[in-house]
């Protein structure tokens, strides 16, 4: 299997949405993790677009973008953009794990 580097951008005005949708979001992605799909997630840091990272294990694009569909923040329409591309990890504490 492959790892993916998973992207969100967030719908404009999204922010209390996410507020309040944020725990069921965050129970889903758990959910992928205990499964060993999500790697890693987290929102980009104020100073960048509104948008989070999410590499995960799958194998193909279309099936990492796939995993995204059932998650709370889609469902809710508070991400504009889904895109994901393979991330091949070579140096680093990360790599070491693939």
């Amino acid at each position: 299997m492959a790892v993916f580097a998973v992207t969100y951008a967030y719908a404009d005005g999204s922010a209390a949405a996410r507020d309040e949708h944020r725990p069921a979001h965050r129970e889903y992605l758990g959910g992928l993790s205990e499964r060993g799909v999500n790697l890693c997630s987290g929102p980009f840091g104020p100073e960048e677009a509104p948008g989070a990272l999410l590499l995960f294990r799958a194998g193909s694009r279309e099936e990492a973008v796939a995993h995204t569909e059932k998650d709370p923040f889609r469902i809710q329409g508070l991400v504009a953009e889904v895109s994901a591309q393979e991330w091949v990890p070579v140096l680093g504490p990360l790599a070491e794990h693939f």
